[in-house]
């Protein structure tokens, strides 16, 4: 049995504590306000941008996973976020033993543009406060002597993130050809736990940066398109901007190091990942 904190669990970070309890698993929770998080969870009040709320971390952890998110779109928010929350937590746990800790980081950390492939070794020239923010996260991790995984996301999706199919149905979707790229909430999860259990492996060596994204970076009309016919309604005729645009760029994410690790994705591409929210089912086994 595992001893995992996830903190600042929201959205990611719950999917995989649930994940966690049904291995058997021991998890705390922290974040601000956890009481709306399930029961099972050991919960923990804190703001990880008090270093004094830190004291309610319990002894003995073997894993750290960091999923905390802005909040709001504002560099200021990010930075509290991503820099001085992830500093204070690292701060928190540096002597006490942690085996790895994951930070979901995200692909804004990238500049390319017009359909440019990118992987793990690719320029970091982020051209938005939220790709400067996460990668300065990344770079106080790598610099501290507990050992890590930085985990960099592409647009996260799942149950209960109907935004684009909403717009869909309101006939105001992008159909732009610009790139995107995207990551189903559960293979962050089954990523995570997949390299937890790797990492007790003899003589495993985790990377120290991961691309989470599916196999197929899709033009948003394609996405869209999609969407449509599964509804039954109109390809919106309009053009109007993609999801994100000033974080997303136009890039497309090489996920071949995640498979290198032998990790099986629930969700490959967009199509079964839409398709199952849209049907209304929960995660695959």
């Amino acid at each position: 049995m595992a001893r995992v904190l996830i903190a600042g669990c929201g959205y990611v970070g719950t999917a995989l504590g649930l994940r966690l309890l049904e291995l058997g698993h021991a998890v705390w929770a922290l974040r601000r306000d956890p009481a709306g998080l399930p029961s099972a969870f050991n919960k923990l009040s804190a703001d990880l941008a008090n270093p004094a709320d830190l004291g309610v971390i319990p002894a003995g952890l073997d894993h750290v996973v960091y999923t905390a998110s802005a909040g709001e779109s504002s560099d200021a928010a990010y930075e509290r976020a991503y820099v001085t929350g992830l500093s204070n937590l690292m701060s928190a746990i540096a002597k006490s033993g942690v085996r790895r800790v994951f930070f979901t980081s995200s692909t804004a950390v990238y500049g390319q543009a017009e359909g440019a492939w990118v992987d793990e070794d690719s320029e970091t020239a982020p051209v938005h406060f939220s790709g400067r923010r996460t990668l300065q996260a990344e770079a106080l991790l790598r610099a501290a002597a507990t050992p890590s995984t930085v985990l960099r996301c592409a647009g996260i999706y799942g149950p209960g993130r109907t935004r684009l199919i909403d717009a869909v149905r309101q006939g105001t979707a992008s159909t732009s050809d610009r790139y995107t790229n995207r990551i189903h909430r559960d293979d962050i999860a089954g990523a995570i736990l997949h390299l937890m259990a790797a990492s007790e492996a003899p003589a495993t060596v985790l990377p120290g940066t991961l691309l989470l994204s599916d196999d197929e970076p899709a033009p948003q009309r394609d996405v869209t398109a999609f969407i449509a016919a599964r509804l039954g309604v109109p390809v919106p005729s309009g053009s109007a901007p993609a999801e994100g645009p000033a974080r997303g760029g136009d890039k497309r994410c090489n996920n071949a190091r995640l498979h290198a690790t032998g990790y099986q994705l629930l969700y490959p591409t967009y199509r079964e990942g839409y398709a199952a929210m849209l049907a209304g089912a929960g995660p695959k086994e």
